[in-house]
């Protein structure tokens, strides 16, 4: 499988739905109010409840899985630069913008409802071609034998 080079773009979208904050809430443990009770969250400046943060940046990771080779994230910068509230599509963007050594790119992302970028950032990514594990002698002669 090829590596990814620059000028390499993937994508992946996802409409954030309650069940999934829900989901994600108990998954990792962050109960803040402002994503969980809609009354709470009524009365702060979002007027409604909103998505975590790294749900959003979740996308991200999705996109990046999309890139071509083996992808293996190292580091993310991101900047929360709108809220993502019940029922938007996130689209999140990850293209490749700088190879910065050995197996190492430099890899812009944002993820956006529609015409709003909701967070920017920018990642560094290994990118590996898959190579398929050589068979071992016992499995070779299990293989062999179910011929």
């Amino acid at each position: 499988m090829a590596v990814a080079t620059v000028g390499d773009l993937a994508t992946a979208t996802m409409t954030v739905e309650i069940e999934d904050i829900e989901a994600y809430a108990a998954l990792v443990g962050d109960e803040n109010p402002i994503h969980m009770e809609q009354a709470y969250a009524e009365e702060t400046m979002f007027d409604g409840r909103i998505a975590h943060g790294m749900l959003s940046a979740g996308v991200v990771s999705a996109a990046l899985a999309d890139l071509p080779g083996d992808v293996v994230y190292l580091s993310q910068d991101l900047q929360f630069q709108a809220p993502v509230q019940p029922g938007d599509r996130v689209e999140a963007v990850a293209e490749v913008v700088e190879h910065v050594g050995d197996d190492r790119l430099r890899v812009q992302t944002t993820v956006e409802v529609g015409e709003t970028t909701v967070l920017g950032g920018e990642a560094v990514v290994l990118s590996l071609p898959h190579e398929a594990p050589e068979a071992s002698g016992a499995e070779s002669e299990a293989e062999a034998g179910a011929d």
